[in-house]
């Protein structure tokens, strides 16, 4: 069973893929709203196989949902737009639907999940280091070593306790490499939330490194702290 969710601020838009999710006998709705935060706080809490998710919303685009996300279920947007075409295969979506949504079309997008979920092998414990390229070198970088990174322009520095690394690379592309102890803290920042001492509303500390936390991602990094601290 295909566990779904519907993010659409459009209810006619909700209505239309709610009925067609009906219609398939592996799928199971569990999720349908027009606020990108109830989405947000949702996912946090429980598991998601697939999702629709419409591009643009008030308060929060689908593209900055995705973004906001280090390890999405798998997504198939949806927009009247199709500007969008490109810029969303960045994201590893599975399909891009555009409104009005014909059924066949639908049917098309839910085949290439579910031939996913059988060709796709399951993820192991993953490696514990992170392998990049610096000055042209390959480097591993144990995950335990690494304090927090940070995007600047087209770059990102990746901060440990030893050094500062400077790679041509996104946040985004980098969160597919990590382990589930980093987490996104602002547009701008990815941090290693095993070696946080502190947290306040705004900030987490780290070896006395004030790194920002923004109202965007503070729900999923309180969250993740308190899963830590229970470990």
């Amino acid at each position: 069973m295909i566990k779904v969710g519907i993010i659409d601020d459009e209810v006619l838009a909700r209505k239309v893929i709610e009925e067609y999710c009906s219609k398939i006998d592996n799928l199971e709705l569990v999720l349908s709203t027009g606020n990108p935060i109830e989405f947000i706080n949702f996912i946090q809490k429980n598991t998601l196989d697939l999702i629709f998710l419409d591009i643009e919303m008030p308060e929060l685009s689908g593209i900055e949902i995705l973004r906001s996300m280090l390890n999405p279920p798998k997504v198939i947007l949806t927009t009247a737009y199709s500007e969008y075409a490109l810029e969303s295969y960045n994201y590893g979506v599975v399909d891009y639907l555009l409104k009005p949504i014909k059924f066949e079309r639908f049917l098309k997008a839910i085949n290439k999940v579910s031939a996913a979920s059988i060709t796709q092998p399951k993820k192991n414990s993953g490696p514990e280091e992170l392998q990049i390229k610096h000055d042209g070198m390959p480097v591993n970088i144990p995950f335990a070593s690494i304090l927090y990174m940070q995007s600047f322009g087209n770059y990102l520095k990746i901060f440990t306790d030893a050094r500062m690394y400077l790679i041509s690379e996104t946040l985004v592309n980098i969160t597919t490499l990590l382990s589930e102890n980093f987490q996104r803290t602002h547009k701008s920042y990815i941090a290693n939330l095993a070696s946080v001492t502190k947290a306040t509303r705004t900030h987490v500390i780290i070896e006395d490194i004030k790194v920002p936390v923004s109202a965007m991602y503070k729900v999923a990094v309180f969250e993740k702290l308190e899963g830590l601290a229970k470990l």
